[in-house]
């Protein structure tokens, strides 16, 4: 990984930074954070914990923050969760409902919240130079922590055993606690089970496969109907690595198959290649052998995506830590560092005969029953034609984030454009393109403000995108400080930070080499 360093708390921010904020995704006030952890709803929260630094805002003295929502969208941050102390470091984890009180934490009728963590030993600890799996846990709705006396619970003197996913499984012999953690520098997930959260027994191991190159992080497990349909149920293992990821760097992927409540089996189309990709010589990003793979996001920035335990309704929802090893702790921004992803709710359909992942980015959450407006529209237009030309967009709204949809028919048209956050004189902006004769989605931020604070920032990102009867659908979500694309429904997504520095960004929508209809175009503002 990147080197980490640890910095005392910054206490202003240096003049202009403050104008990337983001208006809608989850920032400490003013620390850095990176991986989400325990991610659970309960009592009508959902509570977003994360890799933290109390004391600054780059990597180090990992403790778990935490922040509460009742609409994905708007956060409040509460004081830290799980300190870290003299012994060890609290690395990632996940965090369950204990409903039948099976870890005598809580009672049937008030359940304790019980977070699983790795807790990475430091040299005065007992267990120096290993990580190992640990409880604590929380009787008030998740407000306040006791790190449990029998700590740890699961150990493999290992220096890389972490991120514990831990969910409860329904199966032929009962129910019972399964996790998911990963021996990252192995390529490995490894599933134990347990009765009561505190003694697990060992079932099988997953991996290597498809993109091996790098340390294995963050896995999570969950079952989704395909389409719907309750009787065709598979199973998602998202496994995120670092290095190695298809735009480079860290990034997520994922495999469709059958848990048994003891293996994960893989489908055959879920395997880009039987050996992996770890024997392939130097595997560069964006390569034809990683874009076999299937992944969770085709952007620089979208790392160590987890779900949620606990959400109403059965819906499975995730979020990503918006960031990049590669440059993670450089980026322009004071006193706090790093961003969440928005809130994705991921379901399975099936494209091609094999199941897929699709994306949807929660932009409007039912709280207390109502839906709740969150948005103020722009611009609404109905179907016209470009012919090699180009139309402006409705400016962002400072202190909003700017939501785009359209339905695109290419037509005769060589290449599509949007240009976000764009100056006057075109001499900075971002692009979004799509190509019509390689069929391929194109980010391209290197001319989209500073770039210039690390040397692997600059890039441009890309993604096959079929058209449908024809069709290009766009969801464009741009805050601040980055730009979140779903495109078809959500079947290819690409995230990438950007630091736009024009004072009166422009955005606009150009068609080049012949013409193209707009059969939707909408933007509304999203504060």
């Amino acid at each position: 990984m990147s080197s980490r360093l640890d910095a005392a708390r910054p206490e202003t921010a240096p003049a202009g930074t403050s104008r990337f904020r983001p208006a809608v995704h989850f920032t400490a006030r003013d620390t850095w954070l990176n991986d989400p952890n325990g991610l659970v709803f309960y009592d009508g929260l959902y509570h977003l914990f994360f890799q933290n630094n109390p004391y600054g805002n780059v990597w180090g003295n990992m403790s778990w923050g935490h922040a509460t929502s009742r609409d994905l969208l708007h956060w409040t941050e509460h004081p830290v969760a799980i300190a870290c102390d003299e012994t060890e470091d609290i690395f990632s984890g996940s965090v369950v409902v204990d409903h039948g009180n099976t870890s005598g934490f809580g009672t049937a009728n008030e359940p304790a919240l019980v977070a699983i963590y790795t807790s990475a030993y430091k040299a005065a600890a007992e267990h120096s130079g290993t990580q190992a799996q640990s409880l604590a846990y929380s009787t008030d709705a998740g407000m306040t922590w006791r790190k449990y006396e029998g700590n740890p619970v699961l150990t493999r003197n290992s220096a890389n055993f972490r991120d514990p996913k831990v969910f409860r499984y329904q199966g032929d012999q009962g129910a019972c606690w399964v996790m998911v953690a990963v021996e990252a520098q192995h390529q490995k997930v490894v599933f134990y089970r347990s009765e009561d959260l505190k003694s697990w027994e060992f079932l099988s191991e997953f991996g290597p496969a498809n993109a091996d190159a790098g340390e294995w992080e963050c896995p999570d497990l969950f079952p989704l109907a395909v389409n719907g349909d309750p009787d065709n149920i598979k199973w998602v293992l998202i496994v995120n690595i670092n290095p190695g990821a298809v735009a480079g760097g860290s990034g997520g992927q994922y495999f469709i198959g059958h848990f048994d409540g003891a293996r994960f089996l893989p489908d055959a189309g879920s395997l880009a290649a039987p050996a992996g990709l770890a024997a392939l010589p130097d595997p560069q990003a964006g390569s034809a052998a990683l874009q076999q793979c299937l992944w969770l996001d085709w952007g620089r920035d979208c790392y160590a995506s987890v779900s949620f335990s606990n959400a109403p309704d059965d819906r499975r929802i995730i979020i990503g830590w918006m960031n990049n090893w590669d440059y993670a702790n450089e980026l322009p921004t004071a006193p706090w560092r790093s961003s969440m992803t928005l809130a994705r709710e991921v379901r399975l359909t099936a494209v091609n005969g094999s199941a897929r992942l699709i994306q949807q980015p929660v932009l409007t959450e039912l709280c207390a029953g109502e839906e709740l407006p969150t948005a103020k529209d722009q611009m609404n237009a109905d179907t016209f034609e470009l012919r090699s030309s180009a139309l402006r967009l409705p400016d962002a709204v400072p202190g909003s984030a700017q939501i785009i949809e359209t339905e695109i028919l290419p037509g005769s048209a060589e290449r599509l454009d949007f240009r976000l956050f764009g100056s006057s004189d075109g001499s900075e902006g971002t692009i979004l393109s799509y190509n019509t004769t390689s069929a391929q989605l194109i980010l391209d931020r290197r001319q989209s403000g500073n770039t210039c604070f690390h040397g692997k920032f600059a890039s441009v990102e890309s993604a096959p995108v079929d058209l449908e009867n024809g069709v290009l659908k766009l969801l464009i979500v741009v805050d601040h400080c980055s730009v979140e694309v779903f495109v078809q429904g959500g079947k290819v997504v690409l995230t990438d930070l950007i630091f736009p520095e024009t004072e009166n960004p422009e955005n606009w929508l150009s068609v080049e080499g012949g013409s193209a209809t707009i059969l939707k175009l909408a933007v509304s503002a999203l504060t």
